[in-house]
């Protein structure tokens, strides 16, 4: 467990995050939600994604609702996926309301909170990679709720053109802010709402860090990084 500075000096550096929060969401016309997105939307072909949640409010940086969940895509060199594509695997299928939580690790961990919260009983929830086609249909009833609540969680993006690779500044962006975010074994700032959903994850490092991210949660922050994603804020062009 840090000590008393450590979490001041994540204050400073929260307090300075979140100002150029600010800024991108005033360049980018305020929030989103995926409850009212779609495809035909313009989207950045690849960028970084950050998710506020209802009820869940910054307690020690300012007012305003804290960032509860980062997100990035193609990470892998050659990949293909866009933003659209990573965001529209955790909003699920338009038609149907469900979706597919063995696509989306967003999914599978609001899902296992879920089944905490109401006693739900999906004993094939997060089990393999795939499954034959009659489980996702006996979890099609999760799958709905769990889109209920991602697609009423405001969030923003932030276009990085860079190219898809491990060592891509949207990576640096991504892990940066997690780590920056997280309060995993560290003594709090903006804890989590008594009431955060997130308690109920089976995941330790989703409980104990107070975001929906695992990796890098555990990992120390360049503060370096917050220069580089205030510049990239200030390059954007003002979206109406």
């Amino acid at each position: 467990m840090e000590g008393k500075s450590a979490v001041t000096k994540q204050i400073a550096d929260l307090t300075h995050f979140y100002a150029i929060v600010e800024g991108l969401s005033a360049k980018s016309g305020g929030t989103r939600l995926l409850s009212e997105s779609t495809g035909r939307m313009d989207w950045p072909v690849r960028g970084v994604y950050f998710f506020q949640e209802p009820g869940e409010s910054r307690t020690d940086t300012g007012p305003g609702p804290r960032i509860v969940r980062v997100g990035t895509h193609a990470l892998k060199a050659g990949s293909r996926t866009t933003l659209w594509n990573r965001l529209s695997q955790h909003k699920g299928s338009a038609k149907t309301g469900g979706g597919n939580h063995r696509g989306s690790i967003f999914r599978l961990i609001v899902g296992t909170a879920l089944v905490d919260l109401d006693g739900h009983v999906y004993p094939t929830w997060g089990q393999g990679s795939s499954a034959p086609k009659d489980i996702p249909e006996k979890e099609q009833p999760l799958e709905q709720l769990v889109s209920k609540s991602i697609r009423e969680m405001p969030f923003l993006c932030l276009e990085i053109a860079d190219e898809p690779g491990p060592n891509s500044l949207r990576g640096y962006i991504e892990r940066n802010t997690i780590a920056l975010l997280s309060n995993y074994n560290k003594l709090p700032a903006d804890a989590a709402s008594p009431q955060w959903l997130g308690h109920h994850c089976n995941r330790e490092k989703v409980r104990n860090s107070g975001i929906w991210n695992q990796n890098h949660v555990d990992e120390d922050y360049d503060p370096v990084f917050l220069d580089e994603l205030e510049r990239l804020v200030s390059e954007m062009g003002h979206t109406p």
